[in-house]
């Protein structure tokens, strides 16, 4: 029982910090990243609640579909700095 309350302490901190990290980061590509934890560590609830089937479905459609489509988005979109041509940004 002890180890159940850590690890849901544990996960819900997780979960409040990435979030706040999400709307808090200026950077859209770290607050990325921060989202697919914050959607990971939800998963990890659903595991905890012994809901595996909605732990799959929030990893598969969430973590594997939005997050991909905002990655996406955000090397699609990537402009380049003052210092760099055009050249050098799609050369990458």
């Amino acid at each position: 029982m002890a180890y159940e309350l850590l690890t849901f302490g544990l996960f819900a901190l997780v979960t409040i910090a990435s979030s706040l990290g999400v709307v808090l980061v200026r950077d859209v590509w770290h607050s990325a990243l921060l989202l697919g934890v914050a959607l990971i560590s939800v998963a990890v609830h659903y595991v905890m609640l012994q809901a595996e089937f909605l732990a799959a479905m929030q990893i598969l459609v969430y973590v594997g579909g939005v997050l991909v489509l905002i990655t996406f988005a955000v090397m699609l979109t990537r402009q380049a700095k003052t210092g760099e041509s055009k050249e050098e940004v799609t050369d990458v």
